[in-house]
C-alpha cells in the first residue's frame, strides 16, 4: 500500500474525530441536535478511567469468550452444513427447506426462545451468537461448493481417489475463499447479536455495561462502550481476514488497482501467447 493511501486512512478517522468535537463543542443545534453529545475529550476521559478498573476488562473477556464460543461453533456447523448441502440431494432436500425458513428471522428475535430453551443466559448468548453467523457461513460454503468446477472432481475420480479425497483435496480447499468470505460476514452479524443479546439479558460483557450507562444517563460511558465494541469488530475481522489469505496462500491474487504493470518488448513470448477466454462454469448439482 502507497504512503498516500496510508495517510488517508489514517487521517479520514482523524478528521471525523474533529468534526464530532467541533460541532459538540459547540453546542450544534440545527436538524440535529449536538448540544446533549459528549464530546470526544470527555469520552476519552472517560476510557481512561475505564481502562483502569478491573471491571472493565472482566466485561471484555466475557464478550469475547461469548463471541468465541458461538463463531467457532457456527463456523464448524455452517461449513459442515453448507457442503453437506451441495454436495447431498439428501441433504439439500431434508436441510434446505429448514435454512431458508429460519434464516429470515433476525438472530436476537430469538431471546425468547434461548430463554425457554436454555437453563443459563450465558449458554443462551452463545446460541443467538452461533444462530447469528451460522448462516452466512452456511450460505457462502454452498454456494462455494457448488461453483467448483466438476473437471477437479472427476480427475481425482479417474486417478482412483474415493469421496473423502475428493472433499478434503478438492472440494474444501477449493471452497475456501468463499468459506472466508462466509465467516468474515459472521463475525460482524455475531459482534451484532452478542452485544443486542448482551443488553437484554446478560450479565457483564460490553453490551451489559454499555446499556448500564444508559440507564444512568452515562453517556460519555455509553460512548466508550460503542467505541469498545468498534474496536473488538475491527480487531476480530481483521483476524478473521488475516487468516484467511493466510490458508489460501497458495491462490493465485489479482494484481491491486492503481499499480503499474510492466510492459513487455513488442515480440516478447507473452504478447505472441493466444488469448484466453473464460469460461463460465455452471454451480454443480448435489449428488446422491
Amino acid at each position: 500500500m502507497s504512503l498516500g493511501r496510508r495517510l488517508v486512512r489514517v487521517a479520514s478517522p482523524l478528521a471525523a474525530l474533529g468534526v464530532w468535537q467541533l460541532l459538540t463543542s459547540l453546542d450544534v443545534n440545527l436538524w440535529l441536535r449536538f448540544e446533549q453529545f459528549p464530546t470526544v475529550v470527555e469520552v476519552a476521559s472517560a476510557l481512561a478511567d475505564r481502562i483502569g478498573t478491573e471491571a472493565y476488562w472482566q466485561d471484555l473477556g466475557h464478550s469475547l469468550r461469548r463471541i468465541a464460543l458461538g463463531f467457532l461453533l457456527a463456523a464448524v456447523l455452517g461449513v459442515a452444513a453448507g457442503t453437506a448441502v451441495a454436495r447431498s440431494r439428501w441433504a439439500a432436500d431434508v436441510l434446505g427447506p429448514l435454512v431458508e425458513v429460519v434464516r429470515p428471522i433476525p438472530a436476537i428475535a430469538l431471546v425468547p426462545v434461548a430463554i425457554l430453551l436454555l437453563p443459563t443466559n450465558e449458554q443462551g448468548i452463545a446460541f443467538i451468537t452461533c444462530a447469528a453467523a451460522l448462516f452466512p457461513v452456511l450460505v457462502s460454503t454452498r454456494h462455494a461448493v457448488r461453483a467448483l468446477d466438476p473437471a477437479w472432481e472427476e480427475a481425482v475420480l479417474t486417478l482412483g481417489g474415493g469421496r473423502a479425497r475428493v472433499l478434503f483435496s478438492v472440494v474444501l480447499p477449493g471452497s475456501l475463499p468463499g468459506i472466508f468470505g462466509g465467516l468474515s460476514v459472521g463475525i460482524g452479524v455475531a459482534w451484532i447479536c452478542v452485544i443486542s443479546a448482551e443488553m437484554i439479558s446478560g450479565e457483564y460483557g460490553v453490551g451489559y455495561r454499555t446499556w448500564q450507562d444508559y440507564t444512568v444517563v452515562d453517556y460519555p460511558g455509553v460512548f466508550v462502550g460503542m467505541a469498545t465494541i468498534g474496536v473488538l469488530g475491527r480487531l476480530t475481522s481483521t483476524a478473521v481476514e488475516a487468516l484467511g489469505r493466510r490458508v489460501t496462500a497458495w491462490l493465485p491474487r489479482p494484481a491491486e488497482r492503481g499499480t503499474d504493470v510492466p510492459s513487455r518488448a513488442p515480440g516478447s513470448p507473452a504478447d505472441a501467447a493466444p488469448t484466453r477466454t473464460a469460461v463460465v462454469v455452471p454451480e454443480k448439482e448435489p449428488v446422491p
